[in-house]
């Protein structure tokens, strides 16, 4: 559409609990005419909307979603100040789900302890009378009002929730049960009500306990400071986060959370990143490191300029890519679609044959009734004809509520995702978890990922009769005085090792041959070997081998010398990350073939590929190349190809492979273009995730197979007269939680374990 993303609309529709419900709510909108993009999130109930300028405003979303049966909690147009809080809204929900259960079990629970006297030892004079009155408001009132309202908006709009097969289930049997007043025959007004009662029942559990599921993302929104110290006009005041700007300088004392993200302009100290980063050890900060909103200042006091802030900090991004994830599709996900679509329809139709087949056929189809009584202390094979008909078409229309077949996927991603958020995993769709798990090739670019992406001294070879301390101090002297990152490399390493540059007179840079000064009256000279050569210095050729050594390791190595005489050679190299070599390990432990997509030559790339145990090297390949050579790697592996990289130049490359991952501290495109994430910038990252994508697509199948194979399996048992709408409705309940305690196993076994580079 043309004039369409001019505006998000966010609609909070609490009784949306499956991806069935979401599934109506966005065909519902989606024949809405102005209406782009819809996405549904059953984690926290949330619909988010693209419209156009002159497409639905956030009423007619709301009527619209309401017609299909759905209650609308909240409307929040993101263009101006949300309205109300979400965590309060959930909170308002649960408690209006407790206080209607509350309700409908009192009464039921008081129409259960009539029945057991009434039926087995002693009648009760008027027990139709009293059952009657104490289910009515079961039924018809407060407990059941907001489902039989749902059932008739969506039956009123052509489509049929779940909420259609409980009303047909309780309000049928109270009627029926009436007759009983004018024409003696059994009472089904019990039934109504405890069908009624398991139903809130079952929405209550299944409130709590995706609450606990959705809980990584609510403790994400809690975890911002509310206040910040700013600078204004020379001054200290305390302000509100949500008016902080960039350039705002903060002041972050010990003890105070980080207000929002920024860079550090004066002070040190350590920092705990653990919740962007799941990395419990803090992380040492000084002048001009970034900070990320809502970590915690451990000891000094530090003075912040804010860089982002609102919808455009870390901690929000992050939010929105889990809301984003939990509110994804998985590709295996039709298949519950498509069966959910058509079930309801079907169920109404397979209660209604019961009831016919039972009604026409009763003395055949009685045997079952005999053999299912020699087991079974709820089948009555002495009922009468009209009874048995009523029972068969209850069951089957209370059983068979596909609600857990709905909360299968959903539930599972809400784990995983929660999951992957604490340990710094940040996977985008559940399209992604899917494909993650098949993958055979793992592409990683070198520069960033498998090393640190910076030169580090990593070797001081002094002549003999000269000393590394002598051969470092001149050559730190003369490199302090340039900006050259070889020259930086130097000087930072000789620091490291305890010596510190001295001064340096007449300085020269011959370009990109070396540099030359006088140190203590000395005059040095550094560079490469022809430079050396043509400048008359003697004693190189007994450097030869350690430099032909060095730079076959793909080092860059320059020589020092002094007074014209060489005193010994330096190298600086991209070195490892340190848990290079340990992820990769693990990804051959996954049966991954890894492959290194370089633009270094071929002598650095393999060495690097050597020393860490790549399987493949393809050297000398310019940006704009990534995409040709992941392409052909997913024409010869099949498209079974995920990629690892960190900066603008990898960007396009992990849009072409079939999962792009992104290091958490590359650039914000790369981050933008992948499918997952690794806060912590650490290559173990890759393995964690996935055996998370594993464990969590796991999870959806096996709720999907226990979902669906229970509903084949208790539907022809309903209809063939065996299984009580009693037992049904708890039967049904416990599969619904058992499908989101499956889920919540995950969380489990994750919080049991830490993250393991090699998966272990």
């Amino acid at each position: 559409m043309a004039d369409m993303t001019l505006r998000t609309i966010t609609l909070t529709v609490p009784g949306m609990g499956s991806d069935h419900c979401a599934g109506i709510v966005r065909k519902t909108l989606e024949r809405l005419e102005g209406v782009g993009e819809i996405q549904t999130n059953i984690a926290n109930h949330r619909v988010r909307v693209a419209t156009s300028e002159n497409g639905p405003d956030g009423e007619a979303l709301k009527v619209a979603v309401e017609g299909a049966g759905y209650d609308v909690a909240a409307v929040h147009d993101e263009r101006e100040e949300e309205s109300a809080d979400e965590a309060g809204i959930e909170e308002a929900y649960l408690g209006q789900a407790r206080k209607r259960l509350i309700i409908a079990a009192v009464p039921t629970a008081l129409i259960m302890l009539l029945m057991m006297p009434h039926m087995f030892w002693q009648p009760i004079p008027g027990y139709l009378a009293i059952i009657a009155v104490l289910a009515f408001p079961v039924v018809f009132l407060y407990g059941g009002i907001a489902t039989h309202r749902s059932s008739w908006r969506s039956l009123r709009n052509g489509t049929f929730n779940m909420d259609v097969l409980i009303s047909m289930g309780s309000l049928p049997p109270y009627l029926i049960g009436l007759i009983g007043f004018v024409y003696p025959m059994t009472s089904f007004i019990e039934m109504a009500a405890t069908i009624m009662t398991f139903h809130l029942l079952g929405r209550y559990l299944e409130a709590l306990a995706k609450g606990r599921a959705s809980q990584a993302i609510r403790r994400l929104l809690t975890l911002g400071a509310k206040t910040a110290r700013v600078e204004r006009d020379g001054e200290e005041v305390e302000v509100p986060v949500k008016e902080l700007a960039p350039g705002d300088i903060m002041i972050v004392r010990p003890g105070d959370k980080v207000p929002t993200d920024g860079e550090v302009v004066e002070g040190e100290s350590h920092l705990d990143e653990s919740i962007a980063t799941g990395e419990s050890i803090p992380v040492y900060k000084g002048t001009g490191d970034g900070v990320i909103g809502a970590t915690i200042n451990k000891e000094g006091r530090l003075r912040v300029k804010a860089t982002r802030v609102g919808g455009d900090t870390f901690l929000a991004q992050v939010v929105r890519l889990i809301d984003q994830a939990q509110g994804s599709r998985v590709p295996i996900q039709e298949f519950a679609d498509r069966m959910t679509g058509r079930f309801v329809p079907a169920v109404l139709l397979i209660a209604l044959a019961s009831l016919i087949v039972w009604a026409l056929f009763p003395e055949a189809l009685r045997p079952i009734l005999d053999w299912g009584a020699t087991f079974l202390p709820w089948v009555n094979p002495g009922a009468t004809t009209p009874v048995l008909a009523i029972l068969a078409a209850i069951a089957v229309l209370v059983i068979a509520c596909p609600c857990a077949l709905g909360l299968a996927t959903p539930t599972a991603l809400m784990v995983g995702s929660g999951i992957g958020a604490e340990r710094g995993i940040l996977i985008r769709s559940g399209e992604a978890i899917q494909t993650f798990k098949d993958v055979k090739v793992m592409v990683l670019d070198k520069t960033g990922t498998i090393t640190r992406g910076e030169p580090k001294l990593t070797d001081a070879i002094p002549v003999e009769g000269d000393d590394e301390t002598r051969l470092l101090t001149l050559a730190a002297s003369v490199e302090n005085a340039s900006e050259h990152p070889i020259a930086r490399a130097i000087v930072d390493g000789a620091r490291e090792r305890g010596i510190a540059p001295g001064e340096v007179s007449e300085f020269r840079s011959t370009g990109a041959r070396g540099v030359s000064g006088k140190v203590d009256g000395e005059q040095v000279l550094i560079g490469n070997r022809r430079l050396l050569e043509e400048e008359g210095v003697t004693g190189l050729d007994a450097l030869g081998d350690d430099m032909q050594a060095l730079e076959g390791k793909g080092r860059t190595v320059v020589i020092v010398a002094a007074e014209g005489r060489a005193c010994g050679i330096v190298a600086v190299a991209d070195t490892l990350k340190e848990e290079s070599m340990e992820a990769i390990r693990g990804m051959h432990a996954l049966g991954l073939h890894v492959v290194m997509i370089t633009g270094d030559n071929e002598r650095a790339a393999r060495a690097v590929a050597d020393e860490v145990g790549i399987d493949e090297v393809q050297a000398g390949v310019l940006p704009e190349g990534k995409v040709d050579a992941i392409r052909k790697l997913q024409e010869k592996h099949g498209n079974h190809v995920a990629m690892v990289g960190d900066g603008i130049n990898d960007a396009a490359a992990l849009k072409q492979a079939n999962v792009g991952i992104a290091i958490g501290a590359g650039a914000d495109v790369a981050i933008e273009a992948a499918d997952v994430t690794l806060v912590r910038g650490e290559l173990t990252g890759v393995v964690d995730a996935m055996h998370l994508s594993r464990a969590t697509f796991g999870k959806i199948v096996q709720n999907l197979i226990w979902a669906s194979g229970y509903n084949v399996a208790a539907i022809p048992i309903a209809a063939a007269g065996l299984l009580h709408p009693m037992i049904g409705v708890i039967a049904m309940t416990t599969s619904s939680l058992s499908v989101i305690g499956n889920s919540l196993l995950l969380k489990q076994r994750y919080a049991r374990e830490q993250p393991k580079g090699d998966g272990s």
